[in-house]
């Protein structure tokens, strides 16, 4: 979790990610976003909330959290904002179904004035108002959310789900998350972001901007995100293969164990080797084989 805060966070944030964050209002829905490099490639991927009008929180993978503060206060200058980790002040929770986002919103509306997670417990703490719920993208149909709240607040009344089961409803949601292993690796739109919401083409520079620009107005677009399943355990990051070409044609995005054996995927995969009739391999040409590619939302053709 980071958090962006003061007079300026909306406008540095804006000078930096590949979302519009100057149409996020407080305490309205959240969204996608890059943070690129001036070669357009994704160092980081995001969930932004607006708790308030100067306060942005967002969520990306724990291991990338170091080098992000690092690397986004060499943009501050004499900007009126601070980034921050604010991992261990305020927790997350995962939310997967209709009944456990409702008991979510149920101790949103239930939070008392002398509750911790209060506006006046806030204010004290230094803290944004939470909680507050971050709407997620399906997975298979089930709506998907992230709770936060501060630390030490209750989290809400639901039935406990296992990380790898999070994990695997990550991936079959279709969008994948950077890590550390796909650190610099995809284009967005390599990993569908344009079409799941998470690049404004409308909104003014930031890094790597040209870059995804071009790829979407020029037809250059030759890589996509698919969901796959594979028979054995493969690991984000393993490139993929075509047959026995021993040249790759894709990098696994995100990977996850599937419950029912093996493991789910997020593959990048170039469009003709996915469209192709032949096999794909994860690791090797001679790998375990990944079955059943597909998007599971349609692709946005009209920016």
């Amino acid at each position: 979790m980071l958090r962006a805060s003061g007079e300026d966070a909306a406008k540095f944030l804006q000078a930096q990610l590949t979302q519009d964050v100057l149409e996020m209002r407080p305490g309205g829905p959240a969204r996608l976003a890059a943070f690129c490099t001036p070669k357009g490639r994704m160092s980081a991927s995001f969930i932004i909330t607006r708790p308030a009008e100067n306060e942005f929180l967002l969520v990306c993978s724990r291991e990338l959290i170091a080098g992000l503060v690092k690397r986004l206060s060499l943009f501050v200058m004499r900007a009126k904002v601070k980034i921050t980790d604010a991992s261990s002040a305020i927790a997350c929770h995962g939310l997967i179904g209709a009944a456990a986002i409702a008991a979510a919103q149920t101790t949103i509306q239930a939070a008392a004035p002398a509750d911790a997670a209060s506006p006046e417990g806030q204010a004290a703490s230094g803290l944004p108002p939470l909680p507050q719920l971050a709407e997620l993208p399906p997975a298979c149909g089930l709506p998907r959310a992230l709770w936060l709240a501060p630390a030490g607040a209750s989290a809400p009344a639901a039935s406990a789900l296992s990380e790898n089961d999070w994990l695997a409803a990550e991936v079959l949601a279709g969008v994948a998350r950077i890590t550390s292993a796909t650190a610099g690796a995809f284009v967005p739109q390599m990993l569908n972001y344009e079409s799941v919401g998470g690049v404004h083409f409308h909104k003014g520079c930031y890094p790597g901007q040209e870059v995804v620009a071009r790829s979407q107005f020029r037809g250059v677009i030759k890589r996509r995100a698919f969901v796959a399943h594979c028979a054995a355990a493969v690991q984000t990051g393993q490139e993929i293969f075509v047959g026995s070409d021993d040249q790759p044609a894709g990098l696994i995005a995100l990977a996850a164990a599937a419950p029912g054996g093996g493991s789910l995927v997020i593959a990048g995969l170039q469009i003709a080797a996915a469209l192709g009739s032949e096999p794909l391999h994860a690791g090797s040409p001679g790998g375990p084989r990944l079955e059943g590619l597909h998007i599971p939302y349609e692709l946005a053709h009209d920016i």
